[in-house]
């Protein structure tokens, strides 16, 4: 019963989280569908950091893909961000949507940090499963 879409178009391949975010006590949250514990004790800190890089990769390539910004180093400045780590953070669209889907529904297996998935990994979605995910089948 997963609400995440892969939807595929002339334009490529879009991945739909639902997910909306919401200015609380003066910081960003994360409001995920009903349904779902996102209470701040249900998840490790671990797993957080996982989602919110996950999103924020996800809105920084629609700023670029909007035209809003011409490059990576033009958003990053203009964001307070380094350069260096919003293009690894970029990296994160890249996923295979089932991986997606398994890091915002809490099933990622023990080990997989948000570090590792900041490194080099495969661009063949079944061999990133393989790498990152091993134990699945």
């Amino acid at each position: 019963m997963s609400s995440v879409r892969l939807e595929e178009s002339e334009q490529g391949m879009r991945v739909h989280v639902p997910m909306t975010f919401r200015k609380r006590s003066g910081r960003k949250e994360i409001i995920v569908p009903d349904g779902v514990d996102n209470s701040p004790d249900s998840r490790p800190d671990y797993h957080k950091a996982l989602v919110i890089a996950i999103s924020r990769a996800h809105r920084w390539k629609k700023l670029l893909d909007d035209g809003r910004y011409g490059s990576i180093a033009e958003m990053a400045r203009d964001l307070k961000v380094n350069r260096y780590c919003m293009a690894r953070v970029l990296r994160l669209t890249l996923l295979a949507p089932d991986m997606v889907e398994v890091i915002l529904e809490g099933r990622e297996p023990e080990g997989l940090s948000l570090e590792r998935l900041r490194k080099p990994m495969p661009m063949l979605w079944e061999e990133q499963k393989k790498v990152l995910l091993p134990n699945s089948g």
